[in-house]
């Protein structure tokens, strides 16, 4: 069977050496060395300051959302993975939808605009992919209507724009450290805050409101522990050839599928971590149709993302979300991590390109005309 993703387990020698420190401090959590030592490499390598690790992706949001004093309504995507929307429901605070962008596949800033309305106090996009949004135009309407960002950017590790970490855009932003990311510490995720007092607040909140000793508000246990943080060391010593491998899985797919296929618009000026391959495909019959055959033959790709959130009642949207449906309905990421074998990187394409070149009547003429499905 190939999954649509693998995790990734560094040399099992070099963790031991990690967790051989977890026994001779006897210390399992509650801000560990190990614990402390990754923070200061990941903002090193991150190019960030103020990072928080906690437990998981989902408590990163939630936790920012408090530490930030988000409340009532918050407008974010409905192209998402369930998380984006779940932690505000979670914490009290309605998601409101604006439609994305049809390039991109990013929350679209000018229907995010018409969106706003009384209650609502904060912006929740995604980096969909790692595909930086359009951060300016979201920092632009934040001050014009006084709102927080965050950005849920648990796809966007190491990812950079005009040279600057995306993650240091908005009032904050939010990492996945889960075992399918492409940094992971089995379990786990950080915030990354612009302002030190805001990093602070959540610092309090994650070890149930105790700051110096003492209780000084409501608080949560989302802190990391130390094995997990043995993880992260292990990934980090490692990261630079993973990004490497997953460039080189991309890079096959991208010339064997390039002109047949339709992709997510990348941001100008930004890096790239090869997280996903997602594939747009011109009809959803097309795509079921393809994921029959590839699954037939033990390959498993997965909808990233469907279906379109605004579906399943987490919030409401006052505007229509015909395109994050239709794309949703549309998108399919194939098999994609660093240990990807070349020969099953080849049955994946030649799978794919049967099914689809079967697939092509009935389809679209104007989209054969732009090369998206060969006629």
């Amino acid at each position: 069977m190939i999954p649509v993703t693998k995790s990734y387990l560094p040399e099992k020698s070099n963790y031991i050496r990690y967790i051989e420190r977890c026994y001779q401090n006897n210390q399992l959590t509650n801000n560990g060395p190990l614990a402390q030592e990754l923070k200061e490499r990941l903002e090193k390598y991150l190019g960030v300051r103020n990072l928080l690790l906690v437990a998981n992706g989902t408590l990163a949001l939630q936790v920012a959302y408090r530490a930030l004093g988000v409340t009532g309504k918050a407008i974010t995507t409905p192209f998402s993975f369930p998380a984006t929307s779940s932690s505000l429901k979670w914490e009290g605070i309605e998601p409101i939808y604006a439609d994305i962008d049809a390039d991109s596949l990013n929350l679209c800033p000018q229907k995010t605009r018409v969106a706003i309305e009384p209650g609502v106090t904060a912006i929740v996009p995604v980096h969909v992919y790692g595909n930086p949004c359009d951060v300016e135009v979201f920092d632009q309407i934040a001050n014009e209507y006084n709102l927080k960002v965050i950005y849920d950017a648990a796809h966007a590790f190491g990812v950079k724009l005009n040279n600057k970490s995306v993650l240091q855009w908005g009032d904050a932003a939010t990492l996945s450290f889960h075992a399918t990311k492409v940094f992971h510490t089995v379990e786990g995720g950080a915030i990354i805050f612009k302002k030190k007092e805001d990093y602070e607040r959540a610092c309090s909140i994650i070890n149930f409101g105790y700051d110096n000793g003492e209780v000084v508000g409501v608080g949560i246990n989302a802190k990391m522990s130390e094995f997990h943080a043995a993880m992260g060391l292990c990934m980090l010593d490692e990261i630079d050839m993973v990004l490497q491998k997953r460039k080189e899985v991309y890079n096959r797919y991208y010339e064997a599928f390039d002109g047949h296929i339709e992709m997510p618009v990348w941001k100008i000026g930004a890096t790239r971590n090869y997280a996903y391959f997602p594939v747009i495909f011109p009809s959803k019959s097309a795509l079921l149709k393809t994921q029959e055959h590839l699954n037939e033959a033990e390959i498993f790709p997965r909808r990233y993302f469907y279906p379109s959130l605004d579906t399943l009642g987490y919030g409401r949207s006052e505007q229509e979300t015909l395109i994050s449906r239709s794309k949703a309905s549309r998108v399919l990421c194939i098999p994609m991590y660093p240990t990807l074998p070349l020969d099953v990187q080849e049955q994946i394409i030649s799978t794919m390109i049967s099914s689809w070149d079967a697939g092509v009547e009935g389809m679209p003429a104007e989209l054969k005309e732009k090369g998206l499905i060969e006629g």
